[in-house]
């Protein structure tokens, strides 16, 4: 390609080359921007025309971004930054904070962490206004679909900005005859954590074995006690927690979610190879919201672990 000194890049175009480099494909980033594919497909040819370099790969895959679309990329999320930033001002008064926030996280993390920090999130910026969502991918953010994400995991991801909020300790519980769980207290060593090899065989398990098949509880019972057969294959931690409660079973649940919950008790002491690590992760450029860095700053403080 022969490149032209004519072309000027317009708010338009880079809404476009920002859609398909964090979707990878026309439909996704047509979708995203309200287009249909074939438009998307169109303004990438006049763009690669007009400045004679190629800005994507085309494979089979979808669009992988060149060097000079990954740099067009960075500058329009600066954009959408500063937009989102002014829109938020123009929305609140001196000193106030407004606009939506978008948080991602897991369901035990939301009803066990989040959910009872949204009041005080409200009371301190009552202008805000949350979009919740719980899943297990961490995609939404590099999409800046989210704004912050609460996540359980040895390793963050590199590319995001992240805090340590503390490790997420594991036990084995089971139904509670009454009164309130108590604490399983500091991780143990690798291996079944004082727990009853005779009991875990004769036992119901309750575990999410097809949802999370990499998760440290189903890893570690896998490992300790390879025989053992779930009666219960469920989608999420909470509902393992909820099972429990209910007699059905047992479970390896984390310890925050279990504590001060009377119908579940601790049959093992926390299970160090089951620990994980707490995070609160945003990406970097969301950082400079004012509405993202107010609740990340609360959240940074509310939700320390021990």
């Amino acid at each position: 390609m022969i490149a032209s000194t004519q072309y000027k890049l317009s708010a338009a175009d880079l809404d476009v080359v920002l859609a398909l480099v964090r979707c990878g494909t026309l439909a996704e980033a047509g979708a995203r921007l309200g287009l249909d594919g074939s438009t998307i497909f169109r303004g990438v040819q006049r763009m690669e025309k007009g400045l004679g370099q190629r800005l994507f790969e085309r494979s089979r895959s979808g669009f992988r971004p060149a060097e000079l679309a990954q740099r067009l990329a960075a500058h329009a999320e600066q954009i959408e930054s500063q937009l989102e930033a002014a829109r938020a001002a123009a929305q609140s008064g001196p000193g106030e904070v407004a606009g939506v926030v978008r948080l991602t996280t897991t369901d035990s993390l939301l009803h066990g962490l989040l959910a009872p920090a949204l009041g005080a999130l409200r009371a301190r910026h009552p202008l805000l206004r949350y979009e919740l969502h719980a899943g297990n991918e961490l995609a939404s953010l590099t999409r800046r679909d989210a704004d912050i994400a609460l996540r359980a995991t040895r390793r963050p991801p590199p590319h995001l900005l992240g805090k340590h909020l503390g490790p997420v300790r594991m036990a084995v519980y089971t139904a509670s005859a009454g009164g309130p769980a108590g604490p399983a207290g500091s991780a143990s060593p690798a291996g079944s954590a004082g727990f009853d090899a005779e009991l875990a065989h004769g036992a119901s398990w309750i575990a999410p074995d097809d949802a999370l098949p990499e998760h440290p509880s189903v890893l570690w019972r896998k490992k300790h006690f390879p025989k053992v057969v779930p009666s219960y294959s469920v989608s999420s931690l909470l509902t393992v927690a909820e099972l429990v409660g209910r007699g059905l079973g047992i479970g390896v649940l984390p310890v925050f979610l279990a504590a001060g919950r009377a119908e579940l008790a601790p049959l093992s002491e926390a299970i160090a190879e089951c620990q994980t690590e707490l995070w609160l992760l945003t990406h970097p450029e969301a950082r400079y919201l004012t509405r993202v860095a107010a609740v990340y700053a609360a959240l940074s403080q509310q939700l320390v672990l021990e």
